[in-house]
């Protein structure tokens, strides 16, 4: 199939880009890699009777290191992002997890705010935004600029809270730092398929105790959950092979997951505590 018929606008500027998503609303769709959208279009699951062309926005594609984070404009490449020696160094589960985006090709043209405003289940940037307690900023011509958090951002499986006219602009990624430490899991049917289960945990520890963590998990959710529960359960202890198991336990009873032609339920509940564990003892083997 080809897409329905669609007009095709290039603003130079985030503010005639902004203008067209007012005046057009939700039958806008803005344009960025590409990656997720095309398909799309091709097979007509989205049929925008405007299309808003961000390339020419070249202040969108930068990424920057701040203080306490590295803040990533909307339209930088996500083969950018995983080279970053920033990203490397400061945020290294964020490099780690970078190769089980799609592919080396589609990484070359998809976006980080791309994969974060189509906001798919299966995606691991918009996992690793919301484990680390990242936030992403957006704009209006009528509103302005205000900034949300990963995990209100998210809200389900293609759905953000942006409103229409909307425009995700960046995003704030973190850094890992006072005594944090972070890995990512995931375990697809081929490298580069959608994951049938993704983890990434963080813990902060200090003198051999754990003093706080975060355990998120997607792909058999229907957007990024922080497991309270699981991750409560490793503060104010110490690391060991024992704790990690119960986490992943925690975890396996925490999610509830659907049946498909991929995996059962029960596979993916399965899955997602042996993920969780794996992370968890990366973790605490890091900190040895």
């Amino acid at each position: 199939m080809k897409p329905a018929a669609f007009v095709y606008e290039a603003p130079e500027s985030l503010e005639e880009a902004l203008e067209l998503l007012a005046e057009h609303g939700a039958d806008a769709k803005p344009l960025a890699g590409g990656q997720s959208l095309m398909p799309l279009l091709n097979m007509r699951f989205a049929q925008p009777t405007v299309l808003v062309d961000l390339n020419r926005l070249r202040a969108l594609g930068s990424i920057t290191p701040q203080s306490s984070h590295i803040h990533v404009g909307a339209t930088a490449r996500q083969a950018d992002f995983e080279a970053s020696s920033a990203v490397r160094t400061q945020i290294p589960v964020a490099a780690a997890a970078m190769p089980y985006v799609g592919h080396f090709v589609t990484r070359n043209r998809g976006t980080v705010g791309g994969s974060l405003a189509h906001a798919d289940a299966r995606g691991e940037l918009p996992l690793l935004l919301a484990a680390l307690g990242g936030s992403a900023v957006v704009a209006s011509r009528e509103r302005g600029e205000r900034n949300i958090r990963a995990e209100e951002l998210f809200v389900t499986h293609f759905t953000t809270s942006l409103e229409s006219d909307e425009l995700l602009v960046s995003s704030s990624w973190p850094t890992e730092t006072d005594g944090w430490r972070f890995a990512f899991e995931e375990f697809a049917q081929r490298h580069g398929d959608y994951a049938l289960g993704m983890v990434c945990a963080g813990a902060q520890i200090e003198n051999g105790k754990i003093r706080e963590a975060r355990i998120a998990v997607s792909a058999v959710t229907d957007h990024p959950v922080c497991l309270g529960e699981a991750g409560e359960l490793l503060v104010d202890q110490s690391p060991s092979p024992e704790l990690a198991r119960a986490a992943g336990a925690m975890a396996r009873s925490a999610v509830d997951p659907h049946d498909d032609m991929h995996a059962s339920a029960a596979y993916r509940r399965n899955l997602t505590g042996v993920l969780v564990e794996r992370a968890c003892s990366a973790i605490f083997g890091a900190t040895r």
